[in-house]
Order: C-alpha cells, then sequence, then structure tokens
C-alpha cells in the first residue's frame, strides 16, 4: 500500500513542518549540531531559512554534514554563547518547502486526522496515529465510542487516500472475499 515516512513530523500546526532538533551548540564560531527529523537530511544543504521554535524565522549560512549529524551555522549566531540559546529546540519548515513525495506515498503527518469511512459510507472514526512494526503500517482509527481499530495499510484494505477532502475510503477485512 502507500509507503509512509515518518520525517517531518508535524509540531505545530498545519503550516510547518519539524525537520531536526538543535542538539548543542558546535565550535567557537556560532554553528549548531542538528538531528535530523527527516527522511531527507540532504535538504539542509538547500535551504536559505528555516523556524526554530520560540525564536522565529532564522537565515542559514551553511549546512555540512558532520559523522551523522549536520551542521548548521545562522546568520548573526557567532558564538558559542549566541547559539546556546538554540540547543533544544526545533527547526521546521513552511510546509511548501517538504519534499514532494511519489504518488502513493505521504507523510505520517498527512494521514493522521483522516476520517476514515468504508465503501459504502459507514464512518468508522479518525486516524489518531500510525504504527510501524514491520511489514506495514498500521493505522490506528479512533471510532465514535471511543474503542480503537487498527488496520493494516495494505492495498487490499486500503481503496482510496483523499488528502484534499481528509477521507480515506476502506475495506474492512471481514467483507473482504
Amino acid at each position: 500500500m502507500a509507503k509512509l515516512l515518518p520525517s517531518a513530523t508535524n509540531m505545530s500546526g498545519p503550516d510547518l513542518i519539524t525537520i531536526g532538533k538543535i542538539v548543542a551548540p558546535h565550535g567557537v564560531r556560532g554553528d549548531v549540531r542538528i538531528l535530523p527529523l527527516t527522511d531527507f537530511p540532504d535538504r539542509f544543504h538547500d535551504l536559505t531559512t528555516v523556524f526554530v521554535d520560540d525564536v522565529g524565522q532564522l537565515k542559514l549560512e551553511s549546512a555540512r554534514q558532520h559523522k551523522k549529524m549536520i551542521l548548521l551555522k545562522f546568520s548573526g549566531f557567532d558564538s558559542m554563547n549566541d547559539s546556546e540559546r538554540l540547543r533544544g529546540k526545533l527547526i521546521k519548515i513552511s510546509r511548501q518547502d517538504a519534499v514532494k513525495l511519489p504518488e502513493g506515498q505521504y507523510y505520517i503527518f498527512d494521514i493522521i486526522g483522516l476520517t476514515v469511512v468504508t465503501e459504502d459510507g459507514e464512518q468508522l472514526g479518525s486516524i489518531t496515529d500510525v504504527l510501524q512494526p514491520g511489514s506495514n503500517d498500521v493505522y490506528v482509527v479512533k471510532q465514535q465510542n471511543n474503542k480503537e481499530l487498527l488496520l493494516p495499510a495494505i492495498k487490499e484494505v486500503v481503496k482510496k487516500i483523499d488528502l484534499a477532502g481528509k477521507q480515506m475510503v476502506v475495506k474492512l477485512q471481514e467483507e473482504m472475499d
């Protein structure tokens, strides 16, 4: 079925997508070490600005790989003391800057919140989580009676994903031939 990418978890509304966390200052020139929270760490090299929690939009001067981390240099952060106040903050980008995915692939944050209906139009609930146990993802659907329904993300079950309409059409396994 649709491949879901956990990268870029949406942490603060529909317009900003989290792609990294500032772990610590790096060196004396104001660089910071970033833990990438994305399946696309190379994206940092193409960015010119990012949003940082409680700070706002910052301009990037440089980005480079360092072991499993990314080192970023922000304009106006020219010492270790300057960059220390960024420790632990999340780095976000606008949704329009998200990596475009191939057809049939979705970000998890796009799937969470979709209304789930059967092919007959019966509303089952909404997706509250996506589990990734192994061979295929599993959608957690909170039903109106507050019980959870687990749906495997396989083409035999998931018939249609309509992000614009905020809906997923499914065929329950009991109904399958």
